[in-house]
């Protein structure tokens, strides 16, 4: 049972999402206290032919419904298309039951080509996370492709600037992770 599950809803195997969803699953783990585990769901490796048909029956498919039920602070990473988050997440989302994300804390995160990609997180993502139940979506991290520029050898890389809104996100998760992880006396600083 992981109490951090992160779901990346990118259909690249590599993409900006998943670097700014590993830039914070990092620092997560990094953090005081000692290391922490944090579970990745990609959804991408889920069977694609029961995602598609809706099948929340197949083994796969239940086992990620499963953890996303374990859970109590979810990450969720997605690149944004057209102004919406990634049809691939649309289709997971749409196997949970309805409150499958009531009492738990939501970190959304996202990538775009520009910055006018920004409100798809207001006007699509959050309200299909708080149909699910959710009631504590905190505030977005953002970043543009010229924020997460591909590097020759180490691959995508969060510019400073998205570092520091991660760290940002961690500050208000800290509440959260402290009830969380009560006994290890968890305490965010940056």
């Amino acid at each position: 049972m992981s109490t951090v599950l992160s779901l990346l809803g990118s259909p690249s195997i590599r993409s900006r999402s998943a670097a700014l969803l590993g830039e914070l699953e990092q620092r997560l783990a990094a953090g005081p206290g000692g290391p922490r585990a944090v579970a990745r769901l990609v959804l991408r490796e889920l069977p694609a032919d029961a995602l598609l048909r809706g099948d929340a029956s197949e083994r796969g498919i239940a086992a990620a419904v499963g953890a996303v039920a374990e859970a109590q602070l979810l990450l969720v990473a997605t690149p944004i298309y057209k102004a919406a988050y990634s049809g691939l997440l649309k289709a997971f989302l749409d196997l949970l039951p309805q409150d499958a994300l009531r009492g738990k804390t939501v970190l959304p995160l996202a990538t775009g080509g520009s910055i006018a990609h920004l409100l798809a997180l207001d006007y699509a993502l959050k309200p299909v996370l708080s149909a699910l139940g959710a009631r504590d979506i905190l505030d977005p991290v953002y970043a543009t492709d010229a924020q997460i520029p591909r590097h020759e050898t180490l691959g995508y890389s969060a510019s400073p600037e998205v570092v520091a809104r991660i760290d940002s996100a961690l500050v208000r998760l800290q509440p959260r992770l402290a009830a969380t992880w009560a006994a290890r006396d968890v305490r965010w600083s940056v």
